[in-house]
């Protein structure tokens, strides 16, 4: 564009040719305006966008079916109903806060729990994205695991570890598992075993 300001809309592909937005661009950028974003060739998103991220009005879909509609602040979502799959109403969210849940691309329940200022913040579980079995469950802060959590094997559902989390990673005291019993007890850092264990 020789440095010009480009405005007007445009479609973006993956590398396999698949649509994967199409809307408004200024400077080669998702922008102010309406636009909307596909995955497998399903729309997942059809909304407002202002400097790259959802702001304003929009609604998410899993497999056609209506999942969240409300208003986004900064690519979260910030007040709205989210829906499960049979259209039955499952959470609502107030300016950022509340109970919600999210779901991977393929319909499978992502995570849930609770919300403020639209991040993950207070209890809440993750599960894997092929089975849908509960991989972890604990506190978050700032869409981060923080606290005390545990971390489950997605194949036979044994404990693999329990202790504290900062910032996504394991810190502090903790636990790890194998098989059902314990190989290591004593403190973490940065998601790694650091110092003594027992």
């Amino acid at each position: 564009m020789n440095g010009k300001r480009w405005k007007g809309k445009g479609k973006e592909y993956n590398i396999e040719g698949e649509l994967i937005f199409e809307g408004e661009y200024l400077n080669g950028q998702r922008w102010k305006g309406k636009g909307k974003e596909y995955n497998n060739y399903k729309l997942i998103f059809e909304g407002e966008y202002l400097t790259g991220q959802k702001n304003g009005k929009g609604k998410e879909y899993n497999n056609y079916s209506l999942i969240f509609e409300g208003e986004y602040l900064n690519g979260k979502r910030w007040n709205g109903k989210g829906y499960n799959k049979n259209g039955i109403l499952e959470f609502e969210i107030k300016n950022g806060n509340g109970k919600g849940k999210e779901y991977y691309d393929n319909g499978i329940l992502k995570f849930e729990g609770e919300y403020l200022d639209g991040e993950r913040n207070g209890k809440g579980k993750e599960y894997d994205s092929f089975k849908g079995k509960l991989i972890f469950e604990g506190e978050y802060l700032n869409g981060k695991r923080s606290g005390k959590g545990k971390e489950f094997d997605c194949y036979d559902k044994d404990i693999i570890y329990e202790g504290e989390y900062l910032d996504g990673e394991r810190n502090g005291k903790g636990k790890e598992y194998f098989g059902g019993k314990l190989i290591f007890e004593g403190e973490y850092l940065n998601g790694k075993r650091s110092g003594k264990g027992k």
